[in-house]
């Protein structure tokens, strides 16, 4: 509701891990630095471990980003599981073929092997993640561990990353466990934002948000770090109920009085008497810092939503006049119909390099599609465990858009995080250049493709030279660009980099995200 009041074009301090506000501190930079020297090490145990809210699942996003093409990677989310059926979901996560309705350990473990052995063989290397890893049990940490024991003379074949809260770390200190944390070949505790560092990360939000204004005067930052500890995610949350605690009074930014406020609202004490800022909106009136407000109209732009559309549904079911057998077919037969093409019902992928198109396989969430912007066929399973493809055309705030079987159906995100597990496979045009890499200082036709990219997304003219050089403006350009798309910011155009930078400014390429409105002038 602030959001028009300030000028922002975007909730600052929302507490989504959007990769667009990444903020990377010296801490986040280490722990980053940490995981690719595991994932490109000779294999065993990688330990992240850091609060809630401190920014692990931000870091490993990052990692995924930054992760080789070699490498096969399986994302376990949930790891409250017995030993079997966390080896079934690693099977599943890395496609790993094995007997249907299997419960062995021992089958499942083969099978796994198995896989290893044969990535290695043609050179891939394997990479299993397991977020919120305190709540594994003794007995599968200690099946974990024999994993690690398929090797090679060089190097093991299997790299287990393990994400946690504190507790990991003092679980692995255990004697029985002391084998796995002799395994351990890089280990790092992500710790809380400095006071310091604060300052920049609150600016760091606002200017992503569209704002250069201090809407936080630098006396706040002590209280500020004070009452939030230097975790990110309180940070959001507290920032974020101060301006609206600003909005409502009418105020040009937050005072110490609306900081405080928003603090006994975000930390409630029993014998608090105070009205959220919320029922201010709700109610008319709110007692703040002694005085009676009354509640500001509405800016104009801001329309409040009344309901959801009845159309959104609660769950994405597989419609039962159509076999699920046709789930992929289907799915890829809508995806090349966005792109204005019909399927051939082949090789997906080779049909896309016969229309200029590359295929990207990948594993991420609804932030890392929003910022690459194109129809996407996503994985899906129900509630009775079937697995289907579905093909996500439209995406906004709300819901999602799906092309299932031959239907058009909105789903809430609420249900779509239920059903999704995270894989998906989109088509993007591929750039016309030679090289998988453009360093600071070349020349030549992809330098020039990279000056007009640049031109054509900060609205500038582009270089007139016919032989521009990736000079430090670019460079700096690029890094501009790499962190507001969540990317590292090194200043080099790598696949990633080259990705995101062709989908931005390809105009004529369907968009999973439905364009602003402009109003005639």
């Amino acid at each position: 509701m602030y959001q028009s009041y300030f000028g922002l074009t975007d909730a600052p301090f929302s507490i989504a891990p959007d990769p667009r506000y990444l903020y990377m501190s010296q801490r986040h930079q280490e722990a980053l630095a940490h995981l690719l020297y595991g994932v490109n090490g000779g294999g065993g145990f990688v330990l992240l471990t850091g609060e809630v809210g401190a920014g692990k699942t931000t870091v490993c996003r990052c990692l995924l980003e930054q992760i080789p093409e070699s490498c096969d990677v399986a994302y376990i989310f949930n790891p409250r599981q017995t030993v079997a059926e966390l080896l079934s979901s690693i099977c599943a996560e890395f496609g790993i073929d094995c007997p249907s309705g299997n419960t062995s350990v021992k089958v499942f473990v083969d099978c796994i092997n198995r896989y290893l052995l044969d990535a290695h063989a043609r050179g891939r290397h394997t990479v299993l993640i397991i977020d919120e890893a305190q709540n594994l049990s003794s007995d599968v940490l200690e099946q974990m561990r024999l994993l690690t024991n398929l090797e090679t003379n060089q190097r093991k074949l299997l790299q287990i990353i393990l994400l946690g809260q504190p507790e990991l770390a003092v679980m692995l200190a255990r004697p029985e466990l002391s084998q796995i944390a002799q395994r351990i070949i890089a280990r790092y505790h992500l710790g809380p934002l400095s006071r310091q560092e604060i300052a920049a990360y609150v600016q760091h939000r606002l200017g992503v948000a569209g704002t250069q204004r201090q809407l936080f005067p630098a006396a706040l930052m002590g209280r500020l770090y004070r009452l939030s500890g230097g975790i990110p995610r309180i940070i959001n949350v507290l920032c974020d109920r101060a301006l609206l605690g600003a909005y409502v009074q009418g105020k040009e930014r937050v005072d110490r009085a609306t900081l405080m406020q928003a603090a006994r609202e975000v930390f409630p004490h029993p014998a608090s008497r105070m009205r959220p800022l919320l029922a201010v909106l709700l109610a008319g009136i709110v007692l703040a810092a002694g005085l009676y407000l009354t509640v500001k109209p509405l800016p104009a732009q801001v329309k409040p939503v009344i309901a959801r559309p009845a159309a959104i549904l609660s769950t994405l079911e597989w419609p039962k006049a159509e076999p699920v057998a046709r789930s992929k077919a289907l799915a890829y037969a809508a995806l090349f119909r966005a792109w204005g093409a019909d399927y051939q019902g082949a090789d997906e992928c080779l049909q896309a390099e016969t229309m200029g198109l590359r295929c990207r396989t990948g594993r991420g969430g609804l932030d890392e599609l929003r910022q690459l912007n194109r129809p996407a066929v996503l994985f899906m399973h129900d509630g009775l465990g079937q697995e289907f493809h579905a093909t996500l055309t439209r995406l906004d705030d709300r819901s999602a858009t799906f092309t299932i079987g031959r239907e058009t159906r909105v789903v809430s995100l609420g249900a779509l995080a239920e059903q999704w597990s995270g894989g998906y496979n989109l088509l993007w045009r591929a750039p016309p250049v030679a090289s998988r890499k453009i360093q600071p200082g070349e020349r030549g036709p992809d330098v020039v493709w990279l000056s007009d990219q640049l031109a054509q997304i900060y609205g500038k003219a582009a270089k007139t030279s016919q032989n521009p050089v990736f000079d430090e403006a670019m460079v700096r350009q690029v890094k501009q660009f790499q962190l507001i798309q969540g990317l590292t910011p090194d200043g080099t155009v790598g696949a990633q980099t080259m990705m995101r930078l062709g989908a931005a400014a390809d105009l004529t390429a369907p968009k999973l995200l439905r364009e602003p409105v402009k109003k005639e002038k």
